[in-house]
């Protein structure tokens, strides 16, 4: 189980501050998820721990600093799966998602039956074994996302980075994904950090909740602390009412501004 902490994580675009100063630490085998509006920094955080961006402070993980880290180790302990990822259309889905499985393979090797047997598995699990065969450029939008969801697990890291991985999904997948995650994870003792848009179910399947805002985290916590009616309004701009049902689950519901006539 793997523990991963941000020390006054700043990342910049040129003047342009994305992320301020942020200063957390997701304990082993919790699930942190970023939420806030967009431009808030949700992607920009995640990015500078795939070591996608560039970033002032330290990132650590397990207390060492993720800059030492050669880019193979950096994969064996980081699966991400991008917001808006980039697939060659000419690759079969399985051919994709044995991709994961490159940070265990030796220079001059071949995955091994295992390899294959544990992509076969995950397809399975993720419903899109029919998929198998088929080229990326052939599947829809929501399928694309599964098949990049999958190689993300085949890869076996630690810590997994998902940046909205259920945007493209309808209801059923989307629970689907979620689900496989969160089982693997208790079973596994991944340490997940997501952003997510859909704040029932980021608040239905974290541990806890961080709210950025302008690149600054503004609350954090259980979802029943951060998901307030005040707390969005002030931060989102908009008119919600939240639910809590007997079994713990905060139902985020937006209201009309102005009632129908």
């Amino acid at each position: 189980m793997t523990s991963l902490a941000f020390s006054n994580l700043t990342v910049s675009y040129g003047d342009s501050v994305a992320v301020d100063s942020f200063t957390d630490v997701v304990r082993p085998g919790e699930w942190l998820c970023l939420i806030g509006p967009n431009g808030a920094g949700k992607s920009s955080l995640l990015r500078s721990v795939a070591g996608l961006v560039k970033y002032q402070g330290q990132i650590t993980v397990d207390g060492a600093s993720l800059d030492l880290r050669s880019t193979r180790r950096r994969a064996e302990l980081i699966a991400h799966v991008p917001q808006s990822p980039a697939l060659p259309d000419d690759m079969t889905a399985f051919e994709y998602v044995l991709l994961g499985r490159n940070p265990y393979v030796s220079y001059f090797g071949s995955e091994t039956k295992h390899d294959r047997e544990l992509v076969r598995q995950i397809l399975e699990r993720l419903d899109v074994s029919e998929f198998a065969q088929r080229r990326l450029g052939t599947l829809s939008g929501g399928e694309r996302q599964r098949i990049v969801i999958a190689r993300a697990l085949a890869q076996e890291a630690p810590i997994l980075l998902l940046d909205e991985p259920t945007s493209a999904l309808d209801i059923g997948h989307q629970q689907q994904a979620l689900e496989l995650v969160d089982r693997l994870r208790r079973e596994h003792g991944f340490t997940v950090l997501s952003a997510m848009h859909d704040l029932t179910l980021a608040g239905l399947y974290s541990d806890r909740l961080a709210l950025l805002h302008h690149g600054h985290c503004v609350s954090s916590g259980p979802a029943d602390e951060v998901l307030r009616a005040e707390t969005l309004s002030e931060f989102y701009g908009v008119s919600v009412s939240v639910h809590r049902d007997p079994d713990g689950t905060v139902v985020v519901v937006p209201r009309r501004s102005t009632p129908l006539a």
